[in-house]
């Protein structure tokens, strides 16, 4: 089939405007030579910034794929991030090089929270499923989930000294979960509403949870299950929590998030206003400080009474209460409404605070824990890289290079290039704009009715001009370039000259508007615009109808109406034969121009149509709707030719280059996008198709998790969901075996032939995957196909595969465990294809002989490498020993921590030169 017309690619080029998404917290992360605290981690939409707080500056990005990121969490060694998105994946990039090799699906949807242990050996994911997932870092596999909860999952923490997981949810309870038999031991029932964040305390003997309400609850936890001791009792076998009393915060609303730092000893609350509460624990031996002076005074006042009424002292007895233990710290006054914090504790006693705000804003303050009254000074405001409300207009300048976007407070001017901010200026609220001819001066149109004039070059206000009584919704520039037509709220259409007059304070010539005309109609004005030969003007009324007048008499021409909810948008063609209309309703009408017959009606959005701009020079146009997508039109042959996906909340408007190779959009994520018309064909058909394999990946990733056969739904359950990558795998591993089945079959039947024809048969020619692969034997070949499995889906893309294929893999497993190949794989699979298929495989005697067998060889295999590992643990261990006997030199954590000896003698000895000059 040729090709009857060419549509060419708009692909995204990048997203800007965004500082921090609010969907996902922040923090702290340390590059490769960089200082603690300097550097904050925060999500952007579908990607990961990493933001430099002191300069201001965005050091790496970490590229997302589709779906917006949901939670972050740095590991504790800190060289790794782990990511959650809204589709229940887990990336896990790396911060030296900004990529991703570890990747995790388990979860049916959003990643409420995640958690690592102690050594980062294990994470622990909660989602809005309601499970909790632990995962394998090392081995990138799943261990297991985790249910039993009834609602989102708000917090997962890992105990240091015991394999114990305490999680938290919105269906107010909070659970203990045992890991090493999988099921939960103890659910503490004691809140009311939501549980909305938790941290442990004092050496996890204390948890802390914020719920619904201003109380932050403690629990004393008693660990029963000691060395030497065995309890009977089976509800409190592993501990016990008992409540230990509450701390009340200021704020009456609910905790939106609770944090600790590292050590745990400064808590960081707060609700939905801008105040940041700050505790402080004491440790032990404060405490006791803190209660021997209770006793003295306690001590003080009983004698003096005593001594009043002449009695005989009695020992005074001071209760120890929470109040003595957890004391209120300060208070952080942040500029907007606070959504995410985290802090970070340094030395001399310094925590650094970092605050994402709702607003579209990064704040990071410091503060000393040791003074008696901390102060907390604000040491960064990162505002320059985006707005802080929506932004709702934007236009591109006349030589493609600049673009403009305006919201409720600012208008910016940015470098379409580089992305960089050329200019901020301060504005009403915003709700369309333009560049002026010459793009040294703007034009916006605002809600209370004004017009504001901007000079670039300053970024100073010109003039403001009271252009209409109410909202002035839409603004467009005269074909002649010599004025601009305003369509208002207070139903009249208005005509403006350009003017350039003579400023009374600085005596030069500036740029002003000189109203004309005026069009009073009997509605509100939603959307003006003139045809490209200034003789028509095309004006859509709240009535749901669009009214086109002739530009130089004003008289009455045509009336559209078809659409049943307001016309939101309009554009007329080039060739001004076409104007195209989008509604409330969610359609898009195509009329002619001529005699104002309605060519097509298309469905074209899930939700209202916000923007509509055709291309320059063409009959193609682009619509940007309240469903998150923008999309391509052909208006001649009025099909649907691309959809623009990448937003994630209500898309207000976009703006065409006049070249036509660039399109900027805004969106309610408070992001810009840019994307870039490529030279890449578009045919139609295989956009559809497309369209279907992402919509038929959407209904596997919805998919219910595989249960294993013969097994109940119990608390534990496998951790890796069916995915569309998983079927894949599968597939590849059957395609393997039957071409190893067929490479037998080949060599069965070249045998015969030898034995019949003697040695004049030619061997049979290889497969050409074998060959290309490197000549590689038809069972290393299958061996390389389940090697290139990743390790996170192994489990389900062996469960996907069908029984007739395991008998000729466990024979293939056999021979591979004799010759050493693999063996931990293959003991993986192999462990895992008897537990899922052990009824069939006990009950096929044919099996029997290879299950014999391949226990045989399993278990003097798994002990020879075991031997190996002993031996060389125990070879590294006399190395070890033999070097520092011989160069006096000490290795890993003796090598750390005598070096940090070091360092504080060095201090002292700094101090003690300092004191003496």
């Amino acid at each position: 089939m040729g090709l009857t017309k060419q549509y060419l690619r708009y692909t995204a080029s990048a997203v800007f405007g965004v500082i921090g998404s609010q969907k996902a917290n922040i923090a702290y992360v340390t590059l490769r030579g960089g200082e603690r605290g300097r550097y904050v981690a925060v999500a952007a939409c579908e990607h990961v910034f990493i933001w430099d707080a002191r300069k201001g500056e965005k050091v790496l990005i970490l590229q997302g794929q589709k779906h917006e990121v949901t939670f972050l969490c740095p590991s504790p060694d800190g060289v790794h991030i782990a990511v959650g998105y809204e589709d229940g994946a887990v990336r896990i990039f790396s911060l030296l090089n900004g990529e991703s090799n570890v990747s995790f699906n388990g979860h049916k949807t959003s990643v409420s929270v995640m958690q690592y242990d102690t050594l980062g050996a294990r994470l622990v994911t909660g989602s809005k499923d309601t499970d909790v997932i632990v995962w394998d870092i090392i081995n990138e596999c799943g261990l297991y989930r985790l249910r039993g909860h009834k609602d989102v999952i708000t917090q997962a923490l890992f105990l240091k000294d015991k394999n114990l997981l305490v999680t938290s949810s919105k269906d107010s309870f909070v659970k203990w979960w045992d890991l090493d038999t999988q099921h939960c031991f103890k659910t503490m029932v004691g809140h009311r509403s939501e549980v909305w964040g938790m941290v442990l305390l004092n050496q996890e003997n204390r948890l802390l949870t914020g719920s619904a309400d201003s109380e932050l609850r403690a629990w004393d936890i008693n660990y029963l299950q000691e060395v030497g001791k065995i309890r009977l009792d089976t509800v409190h076998r592993i501990l016990s929590c008992r409540k230990a009393g509450s701390i009340l915060r200021e704020a009456r609303d609910r905790v939106v998030s609770l944090a600790a730092d590292a050590k745990a000893r400064v808590i960081a609350c707060h609700g939905n206003d801008s105040v940041l509460e700050l505790f402080t624990v004491l440790s032990e031996e404060e405490v006791q400080k803190k209660m021997t002076k209770k006793l003295k005074k306690a001590k003080k006042k009983a004698a003096k009474s005593q001594e009043d009424a002449c009695e005989e002292a009695a020992e005074p007895v001071v209760e120890r209460t929470l109040k003595d233990e957890i004391l209120r710290l300060t208070n952080i006054k942040a500029s907007s409404k606070i959504r995410w914090v985290d802090c970070l504790s340094c030395a001399g006693g310094e925590l650094k605070v970092a605050l994402l705000l709702q607003n579209n804003t990064i704040e990071t303050y410091s503060l000393r824990t040791s003074d008696k009254t901390p102060t907390a000074n604000k040491t960064a405001r990162l505002t320059l890289g985006g707005h802080r409300t929506d932004v709702r207009t934007l236009a591109f300048s006349s030589d493609n290079l600049a673009v403009l976007s305006a919201s409720g407070d600012t208008v910016k001017v940015w470098n379409r290039s580089t992305l960089q901010v050329i200019r901020t200026m301060a504005c009403e609220y915003a709700l369309c704009s333009l560049f002026v001819p010459g793009d040294r001066q703007i034009i916006l149109g605002t809600k209370s009715g004004k017009l504001q004039i901007f000079e670039l070059a300053s970024g100073s206000l010109l003039e403001t001009v009271d252009a209409h009584n109410g909202a002035l919704w839409s603004l467009c520039l005269a074909p002649d370039q010599r004025g601009i037509v305003t369509g208002s709220a207070d139903k009249m259409v208005k005509f403006w000259e350009f003017e350039l007059i003579k400023d009374e304070g600085t005596g030069q010539k500036r740029l002003t508007v000189k109203h004309t005309r005026t069009l009073k109609l009997e509605e509100d004005i939603l959307c003006v615009k003139f045809s490209p030969d200034h003789r028509l003007l095309a004006v859509s009324l709240l009535d749901c109808t669009v009214k086109v007048f002739y530009t130089d008499t004003l008289k009455f021409f045509l009336s559209l109406y078809g659409h049943k909810l307001p016309v939101l948008c309009l554009d007329i063609s080039h060739d001004n034969t076409l104007i195209a209309t989008g509604s409330a309703d969610r359609n898009v009408k195509i009329w002619g121009l001529d005699f104002g017959d309605c060519h097509r009606s298309m469905f074209a959005h899930d939700d209202s149509v916000m923007f509509l701009q055709f291309v320059p020079k063409t009959h193609l146009f682009f619509t940007a709707g309240k469903d998150k997508k923008i999309k391509q039109w052909d208006a001649d042959k009025f099909e649907h030719i691309q959809t623009l996906e990448g937003h994630h909340r209500e898309v207000w408007c976009l703006t065409i280059s006049p070249s036509g190779d660039h399109i900027v959009s805004s969106s309610h994520d408070k992001s810009l996008r840019l994307w870039e018309r490529t030279r890449e064909p578009i045919i139609l058909d295989e956009e559809r198709e497309m369209e279907r394999e992402a919509e038929f990946e959407e209904s596997m990733a919805k998919g219910d998790v595989p249960v294993i056969p013969g097994e109940t739904e119990g608390e534990a359950a496998p951790a890796s969901k069916k995915t569309v990558e998983t079927v894949k795998a599968a597939e590849r591993i059957m395609e393997a075996l039957e071409l190893y089945k067929e490479e037998n079959r080949k060599m069965e039947v070249y045998k015969y032939a030898c034995q019949t024809a003697g040695n004049e048969v030619p061997p049979p020619k290889p497969n050409p995957i074998l060959v290309a692969f490197g000549n590689v034997s038809p069972s290393r070949y299958v061996l390389d196909v389940v090697k290139k499995v990743r390790s996170s889906e192994l489990e389900v893309s062996l469960l996907v595969l069908p029984f007739p294929y395991i008998p000729e893999l466990l024979t293939l497993f056999n021979s591979y465990i004799k010759q050493g190949l693999e063996v931990e794989l293959v003991c993986r699979c192999l462990f895992f294809l008897l537990k899922i298929h052990f009824g069939q495989i006990s009950s096929n005697q044919m099996l029997l002989s290879v299950i014999d067998e391949l226990r045989t060889n399993t278990v003097s295999k798994v002990r020879e490498i075991r031997d190996v590992m002993g031996f060389n643990s125990a070879a590294l261990q006399f190395l070890q020993r033999e070097i520092e006997s011989k160069e006096d030199v000490m290795f890993f954590a003796d090598a750390t921590g005598q070096l940090a000896e070091k360092k504080k003698k060095r201090r002292k000895r700094e101090r003690a030169i300092l004191t003496i000059a």
